[in-house]
């Protein structure tokens, strides 16, 4: 099992360092999926126990300049690894200004991601810093729990307002009740409510869009006007809107009625797909 990648190209290692911002404000820890096309962090928290899960994947050719990867054998090719997401994080950001990064999966006593830095110093020498980062390799037996996602069918898919937007609101719901409900509808509308015993506040959007559904028949027979609606925790919402540091390329919000709310970001040429379940 080996793991080697560079990245030299200065927009990519910012790139880089912006993902491993995002996911540590997103998951205290989580696997990463290595394999020979892609990079993948993944949180899986049961949602069937409440808990949010999350699959993002980047292609590694659009931000490392080498990338050499030998699974645990020739027909599972992949390399799981569970890390502590704000220590990568951590690591990257000492990158800023970096000439060249290399990550290596080395043995120190124990896995480590090792992530070695060459930063210019003023006599224009280099000099290299490096982290070890203590990771746990995931054995083959416990894959199948870190598969991506399958969608759910959703009863309506809506393009989300900007994200900033949607934070400073929830950030003030958050100081009125711990539950939220999202509804939105096939007319472009989505709404954010609380109610308490003393009061009831609700925030509209309109003409926000909907994607065009897969199958020609599942929005059919929905009124367009029809609400779709999910109550959830709204801290696990907070949580997935202060981890969008940049608004996305693309932004769509799947709602499945009582179950499910499915986010489906794209921020340049990195995907991330996030859900959160209804409160039972």
């Amino acid at each position: 099992m080996k793991f080697r990648a560079k990245i030299v190209d200065a927009a990519c290692l910012n790139h880089f360092t912006r993902v491993s911002a995002m996911i540590a404000k997103l998951a205290k820890t989580c696997t990463l999926r290595i394999s020979p096309e892609k990079l993948n962090f993944v949180l899986s928290d049961r949602v069937a126990s409440g808990g949010v899960s999350m699959w993002c994947e980047l292609e590694q050719e659009n931000f490392f300049s080498e990338f050499q990867m030998e699974g645990i054998s020739a027909e599972n090719n992949a390399i799981y690894l569970d890390l502590t997401a704000e220590n990568l994080s951590r690591a990257l950001k000492t990158a800023q200004n970096a000439r060249a990064l290399k990550i290596k999966l080395t043995n120190k006593h124990f896995p480590c991601l090792t992530v070695s830095i060459e930063l210019l110093s003023v006599s224009s020498s280099s000099r290299v810093v490096t982290h070890d980062i203590p990771v746990k390799v995931i054995p083959r037996k416990l894959w199948k729990d870190l598969q991506e996602p399958t969608i759910p069918d959703s009863d309506v898919s809506i393009y989300l307002p900007a994200l900033k937007t949607m934070k400073s609101i929830v950030e003030k719901m958050k100081n009125i009740s711990n539950h939220l409900i999202m509804e939105a509808n096939l007319s472009g509308e989505l709404n954010l409510k609380i109610e308490t015993e003393l009061v009831c506040v609700t925030t509209h959007f309109k003409d926000l869009g909907n994607p065009l559904p897969a199958s020609e028949d599942a929005s059919q027979e929905r009124p367009p006007e029809q609400m779709a609606e999910v109550h959830i925790d709204i801290r696990k919402l907070l949580q997935f809107l202060a981890g969008q540091q940049v608004n996305p390329t693309r932004a769509v919000c799947n709602l499945v009625s009582n179950k499910i709310i499915h986010f489906d970001l794209l921020h340049e040429d990195v995907s991330l797909q996030y859900f959160i379940p209804a409160l039972s």
